[in-house]
Order: structure tokens, then C-alpha cells, then sequence
């Protein structure tokens, strides 16, 4: 009986309440953050107001950012580069991908032609535009549309 009067003793005890500190974990928690926010890449890729991209209904989104070389066609065929940098003749698109190619090869990316043009444009402008890319050395093409669920 001895031993239970000692548990009773050492359990009613009111003693201090043990407490975990949690500044350190927040601490880690926010140097986590701040680890994946500076090494986090950020693919933006500027959108032309004046291009309005086709709808396909089987579109898939493309999984990969990286490598793109974006050429705007408008509705009139005239093109723009992704800063809204008009290209004036054939030989600017070529100059234009074969730069961007080697700026895209040297970074460790595979260089592809990222697309986008108004749905009311004639396709000739695309197909000039893709010819032109391939001599320049870019036949990898990913064409901008939308895809609407219905």
C-alpha cells in the first residue's frame, strides 16, 4: 500500500506543465519557404493582347516551359516578338530563333517554337514562320490554343 500512496503523491502533484517551444519549428518552416521560393524557376510567358489563339477542343497543356522561343502572328500576319518587338522580314525570324537557340542550348534546354496566332489569321503566315524556324534549326513547334471543356 506503501507504493500507491507514493503514485497518488506524485500525481496529484500540480508541478509545472510541460510545454513544447514551437519558435524554432515556425523558424525552419519559414526558412523552408524561402529556400523554394528563390530556387523556384518562373516561366511567364507574355500574352499579346492583340492575338487571340484558336480553340481545340483536344488541346493538352504543356508540361515543359522551358526552351521556348514565342513568335506572335496576328490577325493581319504581321509578327511580334514575346516583347511586342515587331519582326520586320524572314531573315529577323531567322535571326530572331537562331539567337534565342543558342541562348536556349547554352542554359541546358531543348530550343522549341512556341507559336501563337490569332484565329483569324490565314495559316500561310503559321507555315512561313515554321519553315523559317526550321532553317534556323528549331523543328519543335508548340502551338498556343485554348481549350474549353463542353
Amino acid at each position: 500500500m506503501a507504493s500507491s500512496s507514493k503514485l497518488r503523491a506524485t500525481k496529484s502533484d500540480e508541478g509545472e506543465e510541460l510545454s513544447i517551444d514551437m519558435s524554432p519549428m515556425i523558424d525552419m518552416v519559414f526558412l523552408l519557404l524561402i529556400f523554394f521560393l528563390v530556387n523556384a524557376t518562373m516561366i511567364i510567358v507574355k500574352m499579346d493582347p492583340e492575338v487571340e489563339p484558336p480553340v481545340a477542343k483536344n488541346s493538352v497543356k504543356a508540361e515543359d516551359g522551358n526552351g521556348r522561343i514565342v513568335i506572335n502572328i496576328r490577325e493581319d500576319g504581321d509578327l511580334f516578338t514575346e516583347q511586342s518587338q515587331p519582326i520586320e522580314d524572314d531573315d529577323a525570324v531567322i535571326d530572331l530563333v537562331t539567337k534565342e537557340k543558342d541562348r536556349i542550348v547554352q542554359q541546358g534546354y531543348e530550343p522549341k517554337l512556341h507559336l501563337r496566332g490569332d484565329k483569324r489569321s490565314v495559316f500561310k503566315h503559321c507555315r512561313k514562320v515554321l519553315r523559317l524556324s526550321a532553317k534556323a534549326g528549331v523543328d519543335k513547334v508548340v502551338f498556343a490554343t485554348y481549350n474549353f471543356e463542353g
